[in-house]
C-alpha cells in the first residue's frame, strides 16, 4: 500500500480516518481492511452494491481497444483540462476507473500524485492496481457515500461512469476541478455492422452542468471529433467494452477477425471541467513532498 496522506481516506463502517497498515488499510475503531492479492482494496460491507460492474469479457475488450491507442487522443484532452491553468494536484480521484487508464495518464503528467482509483468491478480494478502502482485502488459503489474525506481531492476525473453530484462537490477542494467526459451523438457510428449501438441524447452535458445546481461551475468544455480506423476485432472490442455489452443482440455478435476492410468509426465526445468556488486551500499537512524540493 502506498503512503497516504493523513485523513483522505475514511472508514464505511464508522468514518474515521482510514491509513495503511502494511497490505491493508485500517481505522482507529479497529476496521481493518486487506488488499487482495491483486492489489485492489475492498470496502463495501454488508450486501455490497445493487448495482453489477463490468465483467471480464467487457474488461478484455477494454483493454485491447485501450492498448491500441485509439482513445489516447482522449486521455491526453482529459489530462490537459485536469491541469490546465491550475496548480499541479496533490490528490486525483477517479469515479468509475475502470482499469486506471486515465487516471495512470494523469498520474504519469504529475509525479507525487496520490491517485484514487473507485470501482464497482474487481475485475477492472485487478488492471488498474497494476496501473497505479503508487496509488490505491477501491471497490466501491460511486452512488454510496464516498469513503473520501470533505475537500480533500484536488482533481476527480469521471469518464463514462456515473455521477454522483453531492458526493463529488463534497470531497472537491474549494477551487478542485471536476473533469467529465460524456459521448455525443454519432459516437461509434459506423459500428452498426458490428451490432446494436445505443443511442446517446444531445443534451447529455448540459444535463451534467444542471446536476450540479451552480455548486460546481462549468469552466470549460471541449468537443473532439475524431475518424477511427478500426480492424474488425478491435471494432468488436470497441462495442462490447462499454454498456453495449448489455443490450439484447450484442451477444450475438460477429467475433471473426479478417471481415474485410477496416471500419471507418466516429470517436465524438464532451469534456468539461467544472470547479468548486472558493480559493484553493493549501494544506501543507495533506500534500505529498514534490520531487524537487519546491512547494507543489
Amino acid at each position: 500500500m502506498p503512503a497516504l496522506p493523513q485523513h483522505l481516506l475514511t472508514c464505511p463502517v464508522c468514518a474515521l480516518a482510514l491509513q495503511d497498515v502494511g497490505r491493508a488499510l485500517a481505522c482507529e475503531g479497529g476496521h481493518r481492511f486487506d488488499a487482495a492479492r491483486q492489489g485492489y482494496v475492498n470496502l463495501l460491507t454488508g450486501r455490497g452494491s445493487p448495482f453489477e460492474g463490468d465483467t471480464a469479457g467487457m474488461v478484455e475488450a477494454r483493454e485491447a481497444f485501450l492498448g491500441s491507442g485509439h482513445y489516447a487522443p482522449l486521455r491526453e484532452a482529459v489530462i490537459a483540462a485536469a491541469l490546465r491553468d491550475a496548480e499541479a494536484p496533490a490528490v486525483a480521484l477517479d469515479a468509475g476507473a475502470g482499469t486506471g487508464y486515465y487516471l495512470e495518464g494523469l498520474a504519469a503528467a504529475v509525479p507525487g500524485v496520490v491517485a484514487v482509483a473507485l470501482d464497482i468491478s474487481k475485475v477492472a480494478l485487478r488492471r488498474a492496481a497494476r496501473r497505479l502502482p503508487g496509488g490505491v485502488s477501491i471497490v466501491w459503489d460511486v452512488w454510496r457515500t464516498l469513503p473520501v474525506a470533505d475537500a480533500s481531492v484536488d482533481v476527480l476525473l469521471n469518464v463514462f461512469a456515473p455521477r454522483n453530484a453531492g458526493e463529488f462537490v463534497r470531497v472537491l477542494v474549494p477551487g478542485g476541478r471536476l473533469v467529465v467526459v460524456t459521448p455525443r451523438p454519432g459516437h461509434l457510428a459506423g459500428l452498426e455492422e458490428v451490432g446494436p449501438l445505443l443511442s446517446v441524447p444531445p443534451q447529455k452535458a448540459d444535463d451534467v452542468r444542471t446536476a450540479f445546481d451552480g455548486a460546481l461551475v462549468e469552466t470549460g468544455r471541449e468537443d473532439l471529433d475524431y475518424t477511427m480506423s478500426l480492424p474488425w476485432d478491435l471494432a468488436r472490442s470497441a462495442l462490447v467494452m462499454g454498456p453495449a455489452a448489455r443490450h439484447p443482440g450484442t451477444e450475438g455478435t460477429t467475433t471473426a477477425t479478417g471481415q474485410g476492410a477496416p471500419l471507418e468509426v466516429a470517436a465524438r465526445f464532451t469534456v468539461q471541467v467544472l470547479t468548486r468556488p472558493g480559493r484553493p486551500r493549501r494544506d501543507p499537512g495533506r500534500l505529498p513532498v514534490p520531487a524537487d524540493g519546491t512547494d507543489g
